[in-house]
């Protein structure tokens, strides 16, 4: 098979969403869905809201609200919620969820730049991304953080076959560190047929379906290899998705939500019915985390409420 033609977004602007933990060392069309408004006002007076059955464990990614709150605004808006994580945070904070009684679902790695971008389908990085990933494992494991997240990273000149092989290998010299710090590495697949934005979709990152990404996990054939399961990038490439969670259920290591069209709030303008999927997961027997990464473009405090009430199952 011929590799795919190289993208020029790889000079994307520096605020990314994954840029936000630098230095941490098509769709199928589904009926619209949203939970009970809520306002800041109504926030303020004290009033419950959030998570009420909390068989869905829920984490609040960091870099969707960095524009909006502080890390320990972030952490209030979670607790006031019932969430459980902030996650995709600087290592540097984690004292600060702890004070909070907070964990953090998912770390990342401390690379600089777009960690998305370079990834272990280029074995030329494996030395490096190596050293970088179990340095994230340690730190995870010091703190009691579950997962570290992983990429294919861009395409590069590398054909499907060959970046799948790269990654495999990439990911058995680490499988074993990560097996015995009890760390899970998070392979996530990210959707290229969104170019409007940097935040919202990667052209030219190689594992941009499902099904290889669950490949390459299945290849590694390890516990603490897995995928990390975004609806939002799935929806848009794959669609199918409570089917594709029963089919992935084995290898799913954590799950992150947003609307589609636009990674906007869980609401009426976009198409994913959130309610059946976390059912979905719950009936596959998933106690993960489910990480609320959507870019607010209301009230996040109303937005977050929403989403997190709606995945509430």
């Amino acid at each position: 098979m011929k590799p795919k033609k190289a993208d020029s977004s790889l000079n994307q602007p520096s605020l990314t969403r994954r840029s936000l933990f630098k230095g941490l060392g098509a769709g199928v069309t589904l009926s619209a869905f949203s939970g009970p408004a809520v306002s800041s006002k109504e926030s303020k007076e004290g009033k419950k809201r959030g998570v009420s059955k909390g068989r869905i464990k829920q984490s609040v990614v960091s870099w969707c609200f960095a524009d909006h709150w502080s890390v320990q605004e972030t952490c209030n808006q979670a607790k006031r919620l019932g969430c459980q994580s902030i996650e995709l945070i600087d290592s540097k904070d984690w004292n600060t969820l702890k004070e909070y009684d907070l964990t953090c679902a998912i770390s990342g790695i401390p690379v600089e730049g777009k960690p998305f971008i370079k990834g272990f389908n280029n074995p030329d990085y494996h030395g490096w991304l190596t050293q970088a990933t179990k340095q994230a494992i340690d730190e995870s494991a010091d703190f009691g953080c579950p997962n570290v997240i992983a990429f294919t990273g861009y395409e590069e000149n590398f054909s499907l076959e060959d970046g799948a092989k790269n990654c495999v290998q990439g990911f058995k010299k680490i499988a074993s560190h990560a097996e015995k710090k009890g760390v899970t590495i998070c392979l996530e697949m990210l959707n290229t047929r969104d170019g409007s934005d940097p935040n919202k979709g990667h052209p030219g990152y190689q594992g941009d379906h499902i099904d290889y990404c669950l490949d390459i996990v299945r290849r590694v054939g390890s516990p603490r290899v897995k995928l990390l399961f975004d609806i939002y990038h799935v929806q848009i490439m794959d669609g199918d998705v409570i089917r594709r969670i029963g089919e992935c259920a084995d290898y799913i290591g954590h799950v992150h939500t947003a609307g589609n069209p636009g990674r906007g709030e869980l609401d009426n303008n976009q198409e994913i019915n959130y309610p059946p999927i976390m059912q979905a997961l719950l009936d596959i027997g998933y106690d993960g985390f489910v990480g609320q990464e959507f870019i607010p473009t209301r009230d996040p405090v109303i937005g977050l409420t929403e989403a997190v009430e709606l995945c509430d199952v």
